[in-house]
């Protein structure tokens, strides 16, 4: 007992994830953006109270309908700025999400409890209430997340789901390690707090167990590192097979042929094994971030939502 009880001292303790060099494919991507049309933040009341943020992107006219937009890891709602004006650009009423312990919402790089997420997102849907038909789409460790909601009991609550450049999991066939040098995972931390988590013990559940490759000015505005609970709720279900297999709504995927941090090749072939033939496209010369910057990407991304418009609703 007390050398089971030094092992888990000391995964805690010294298992957590190695900082990384930042990454330049990810850091400065972003220092281009003009974000001078930048929608000031605006407040929804989650369930337990708090004021999470959102920015919105009211179209010219009538919305044709409402793109809810969920960022990648680390990142805030400033991130989907050029595609959220694109979306409004193109006629839909655009929402792009701060989501809990990320940009203005909650506590940076934690949440409550894991399912918190999905929690925040249905007082969203119920404060907000976004002109149907409505999509919900996510970028990276957002694109997991929005697939992890669209298999869920709440997926009704959106008539359409778009996973771009999707993070499915480290033991997912489309994974790089490390997501191609952008996140440390403390695996020892991770098995230590998963075991006491499941005894009901979550006294260590807001340490840092991932890691970004960030430089020190980003680390000073995005999220540098995410617990345990956040973690494992910005992702897909820990069993992706069934978490595919769960989805009802229509659902498609977007990704750059020459993605840094996962292997869009292998993206039709996951879904395919699990009987769905939902659209996947591949934008030759578009890398990870470039899915969401580079024109060519935008437009694609707005003409699936196009593409995957419902009828009569």
């Amino acid at each position: 007992m007390v050398l089971v009880v030094l092992v888990f001292a000391a995964a805690i303790v010294f298992g957590g994830p190695k900082p990384l060099p930042p990454l330049a494919s990810i850091n400065n991507a972003f220092k281009s953006v003009d974000y001078s049309t930048l929608p000031l933040l605006l407040r929804y009341a989650a369930a337990d109270g708090e004021a999470l943020a959102y920015r919105h992107y009211a179209p010219a006219a009538a919305a044709r309908g409402s793109v809810v937009l969920v960022h990648g890891s680390s990142a805030s709602s400033n991130s989907m700025h050029v595609l959220a004006a694109a979306f409004a650009q193109a006629g839909y009423a655009a929402y792009a999400l701060d989501m809990r312990g990320h940009g203005a919402s909650g506590r940076k790089g934690t949440l409550a409890y894991i399912g918190q997420l999905e929690d925040d997102v249905e007082a969203f849907m119920r404060a907000v209430a976004p002109a149907t038909p409505v999509t919900l789409a996510g970028f990276s460790a957002g694109g997991g997340f929005v697939l992890r909601f669209a298999g869920s009991k709440r997926q009704d609550l959106f008539h359409r789901y778009l996973l771009l450049a999707p993070f499915l999991g480290p033991d997912a066939a489309n994974y790089r390690p490390g997501a191609g040098g952008w996140v440390s995972v403390g695996v020892p931390r991770v098995i230590a707090i998963a075991v006491l988590d499941s005894m009901g013990i979550r006294a260590f559940n807001d340490l840092p167990i991932s890691r970004f490759a960030l430089n020190e000015s980003a680390q000073a505005v995005l999220t540098p590192a995410y617990s345990y609970p956040l973690a494992m709720n910005f992702r897909p279900q820990l069993d992706v097979a069934a978490n595919i297999e769960a989805v009802r709504q229509p659902c498609a995927l977007v990704a750059g042929v020459d993605d840094e941090a996962f292997q869009s090749d292998r993206l039709e072939g996951i879904v395919r094994e699990r009987g769905k033939q939902w659209p996947v496209i591949l934008l030759p010369g578009i890398g990870h971030i470039g899915l969401s910057l580079e024109p060519v990407a935008i437009d694609a991304i707005v003409g699936m939502v196009e593409r995957m418009e419902p009828r009569g609703v």
